[in-house]
């Protein structure tokens, strides 16, 4: 009987075990791809920047992108969860994502593009012109009251 009441409880302890893994995975806030380089089509990009090791991360992969969107409130608090779109001269879509942070870093061909990004249904349009080289930093600030 011991021998069955154990494997029982090894069996419960697995079950247990495997079933908080699954539940772990099944919420986006536990998959976050903080400050992991994504691509969509050609375009790389990365976002985060909440907290000091996720600041860290971004700052040692700046070299790597051309162009660095910060989002905040006029007050000064940093912003995540921003609708970001940024189109090329023709009106395409070359990246339509949501950040993760207040920073979202991206590497594009030389050119200029359209910029919208929403946080708290409100919409900011900016022209950006980047260069092949360098970083070109664009701050969004949104009121506080909103």
């Amino acid at each position: 009987m011991k021998a069955i009441s154990r494997s029982k409880s090894k069996f419960l302890a697995i079950s247990r075990a495997a079933l908080l893994i699954g539940a772990v995975s099944f919420f986006p806030a536990a998959n976050a791809v903080d400050g992991v380089v994504q691509n969509m089509g050609n375009i790389a990009y990365v976002s985060g920047g909440v907290g000091d090791e996720s600041i860290e991360r971004l700052q040692s992969m700046r070299d790597e992108f051309n162009l660095k969107l910060v989002f905040a409130l006029k007050s000064g608090a940093y912003l995540s969860d921003v609708h970001t779109v940024i189109s090329d001269a023709k009106g395409r879509s070359l990246l339509d994502t949501t950040s993760d942070g207040p920073w979202l870093m991206t590497r594009l061909p030389a050119g200029s593009y359209q910029v919208v990004v929403s946080s708290a249904g409100v919409a900011k349009k900016r022209q950006v012109s980047v260069a092949a080289n360098g970083m070109k930093t664009v701050d969004f600030r949104w009121d506080s009251d909103q």
